[in-house]
């Protein structure tokens, strides 16, 4: 769901490359990557692309104690995706040189991340409730 929302904002000229592209760049940076195909990389963002958008939405998934309706779920989830993007832009993903903090970025962009993470929150809240056997 985000990697598609994501592609709609690179589309419409609002977002240039995901976090995940950005962490293959860095790894091409670093030497890494040398002697991989342009399709492996392609590959390998993809990967971590799911790998961390599952990790995160199971995660999320975990922290729920209660299981609420639809409305309820699709909000907590939108705040832990905003979490999720505070966590990773603010710590690990300046750590590792992969760009600056939100707070020492001059750019407007800066916040399209937010919103997509509002997203993907709320579909993973809802795909928790969907598929939990105790539904309410």
């Amino acid at each position: 769901m985000l990697t598609g929302f994501r592609k709609v904002l690179a589309a419409s000229g609002a977002l240039v490359t995901t976090a995940p592209e950005q962490v293959v760049e860095r790894l091409e940076e670093l030497g890494l990557l040398d002697g991989w195909s342009p399709e492996a990389r392609r590959v390998l963002t993809l990967a971590v692309h799911l790998a961390y958008g599952v990790g995160t939405g199971t995660s999320m998934g975990l922290l729920r104690r209660e299981l609420g309706g639809v409305m309820e779920e699709a909000t907590v989830g939108s705040a832990l995706g905003v979490l999720a993007w505070g966590a990773g832009w603010a710590s690990w993903l300046p750590l590792s040189g992969v760009h600056l903090p939100p707070w020492e970025q001059q750019s407007p962009k800066v916040l399209l991340p937010i919103l997509d993470h509002v997203v993907f929150g709320a579909v993973w809240g809802i795909l928790y409730r969907a598929t939990r056997a105790d539904r309410v």
